[in-house]
């Protein structure tokens, strides 16, 4: 699905993301709402980048990457953390690309999650290449999203990966 998101796009820049675990949900611009094999999930676009709400099994987790006045965690390039029975994993990197080369990746990717079923795109008013968009998929006991966050001032593009799994236990020998 893509959608304008109805806001000025602000200079913000790569850098200025932050990431956060168990935020409550933010104001979003755009949703889509994802039944995936028993999980409910939320792809939320926000006015300063994006936020995902997983439900399964009655645990949660809710993931934030945006541009949070006031946050003190930046972008990392990767997390792994326990999250009650879930093993939760992240991973985040910035390519910078050429002017040409930048709008030939938003316009695959933007086409990539616009006909997908489980993709979320939202472009800002003024930049047909500022746009952020996200794609859930399901793998057996793991959920997974990834997001591409568009900076066409910088010819930056942020490429994050998330996966939620049930964690396996350790059989002894």
């Amino acid at each position: 699905m893509l959608t304008t998101l109805q806001t000025a796009y602000s200079d913000t820049c790569a850098a200025d993301l932050a990431w956060a675990l168990g935020r409550e949900p933010l104001p979003a611009l755009a949703v889509l709402d994802l039944e995936l094999g028993g999980a409910q999930l939320q792809l939320r676009l926000l006015g300063a980048s994006h936020q995902v709400l997983l439900e399964e099994d009655g645990g949660t987790c809710s993931e934030t990457v945006a541009c949070i006045p006031g946050s003190s965690t930046p972008l990392p390039l990767g997390v792994a953390k326990r999250l009650g029975d879930w093993e939760y994993e992240f991973a985040a990197r910035v390519e910078t690309l050429s002017a040409g080369s930048f709008a030939g990746r938003a316009q695959e990717l933007l086409a990539l999650v616009t006909d997908h079923p489980h993709g979320l795109a939202g472009t800002f008013p003024g930049s047909p290449h500022a746009f952020t968009a996200m794609l859930a998929q399901r793998s057996e006991d793991q959920v997974g999203w990834r997001t591409w966050h568009a900076y066409p001032q910088e010819g930056q593009l942020v490429v994050t990966r998330t996966r939620v799994g049930v964690r396996t236990p350790v059989v002894a020998p």
